[in-house]
């Protein structure tokens, strides 16, 4: 019997192992179409010098990381890991907490068989935390933008975004069918002419809080006084705010002093706020409610995850109760910037962790990010079409996690390496 079994078993074996071989000798011809046109694409990419290379961590997220194929450990200045909560062992330990007691994932979209009491009180704490009325939970910020245009907002309705708004927002106003229009960054002349010509029945106004390519913040109080004289609404993504911008961690709207200016909040928990996963939207009790009716995100992607909830529960108890975290942030920031501007070098944006390296060409930007991390500094060059042309820069973020020594060192080293390349004058 167990000889038999074993005859069949490298029978069918064989079998199988033959009809992969054949598979793999004769392709499909719609599969050879389609490598022929990506591999142009590809290349096309390559030759804008826009190809991602995406390098690989073998230590946690953190300020210090190790990557794959080095043995050196880098200090991380491109994390949006604010607070360092990321690998924080009391949001590490929440999240075992978490997937103990309520497993793994929910197999289920929320309102089948989706939805635990740690869902709903991570809901409630982040109405309590913005002080809005109700808050949906997204699988991630890029979701609730998904979800937010397409459902509100009908022909009858228009949207007015800033130029440097974030893809999510784009692609999400890209699905409504809402009257469509666009502001250049920040110019509030510019986008009261367009309100003032619209006839639109629901006018939406939405922004970035924090525009995440330039650390420039949104002009709230300018445009909230424009929803106001046009009855317009006011939409912020504070993705790049919430947790540690302002002077408790409420975001643009404190930072700028002028809180419940935005009607509607969408953010994210995978930033400041445990850096796991996760988003949001946060306002009008309606909204919220026709959201989960109709949202096409929210009824079609799985619940987030329970470790991802508890370890977001556990951050924002660590938000809530401690402003040591932000007001090292604070001092890191200003030493970054200050210590850069000293150097003789452009750094771009508002008062915000993050600093933009200004370099303008991207052979150059890529020369000074390359010159940075042979010096153990972990920092990243955008350039076009990420970035205006003209614009290149190296981003950098810097995180509470960041003793003043690895921002001193990081400081140094854009110095000498802005002087070997020649964008600081020696």
């Amino acid at each position: 019997m167990a000889l038999r079994s074993s005859l069949l078993r490298n029978f069918f074996n064989g079998s199988q192992t033959r009809q992969l071989h054949e598979f793999k000798q004769k392709e499909r011809q719609g599969v050879a179409i389609l490598r022929e046109v990506l591999e142009d694409r590809l290349r096309e990419i390559k030759r804008a010098k826009t190809w991602k290379h995406e390098r690989v961590l073998t230590s946690p997220q953190d300020t210090k990381v190790k990557i794959q194929g080095s043995d050196k450990e880098f200090l991380n200045f491109c994390a949006n890991n604010y607070l360092g909560l990321s690998s924080h062992p009391e949001v590490v330990e929440a999240a075992r907490e978490g997937l103990k007691n309520y497993g793994a994932g929910l197999s289920s979209v929320r309102f089948i068989c989706g939805t635990q009491t740690i869902h709903k009180e991570l809901e409630n704490r982040l109405s309590q935390f913005h002080g809005r009325e109700d808050t949906i939970l997204y699988g991630s910020c890029f979701d609730a933008n998904a979800g937010l245009f397409e459902s509100m907002l009908t022909p009858e309705d228009a949207v007015f975004s800033d130029t440097l708004n974030h893809a999510s927002i784009i692609d999400g106003i890209r699905l409504c069918k809402a009257q469509k229009f666009r502001y250049p960054h920040r110019d509030l002349n510019e986008l009261e002419h367009l309100l003032a010509h619209s006839e639109a029945r629901v006018k939406l106004i939405v922004t970035d809080g924090v525009f995440s390519m330039d650390g420039t913040v949104a002009p709230l109080k300018g445009l909230r006084e424009l929803a106001d004289r046009y009855r317009a609404l006011l939409a912020v993504d504070d993705s790049h705010a919430t947790g540690f911008f302002g002077e408790t961690g409420r975001g643009t709207e404190e930072y700028c002093g002028i809180m419940g200016a935005a009607d509607i909040i969408c953010s994210t928990l995978g930033k400041a706020v445990s850096g796991a996963a996760g988003g949001y939207t946060t306002g009008p009790k309606e909204l919220v409610t026709l959201l989960r009716n109709v949202s096409r995100p929210y009824l079609f992607s799985n619940a987030p995850p329970p470790p991802v909830v508890a370890a977001s529960l556990k951050s924002l108890d660590l938000v809530e109760h401690s402003g040591e975290l932000r007001q090292r942030l604070r001092d890191n920031t200003r030493a970054f910037r200050e210590g850069l501007k000293a150097a003789g070098l452009t750094v771009a944006g508002d008062d915000h962790p993050i600093a933009p390296v200004m370099v303008g060409e991207a052979p150059l930007a890529v020369e000074l990010a390359t010159g940075m991390l042979e010096r153990g500094i972990y920092v990243v060059a955008f350039s076009y079409p990420v970035v205006p042309k003209g614009g290149a820069r190296v981003r950098v973020q810097l995180s509470a996690a960041h003793s003043p020594q690895d921002v001193k060192r990081a400081v140094d080293a854009f110095a000498e390496v802005g002087r070997k390349i020649g964008i600081v004058k020696a």
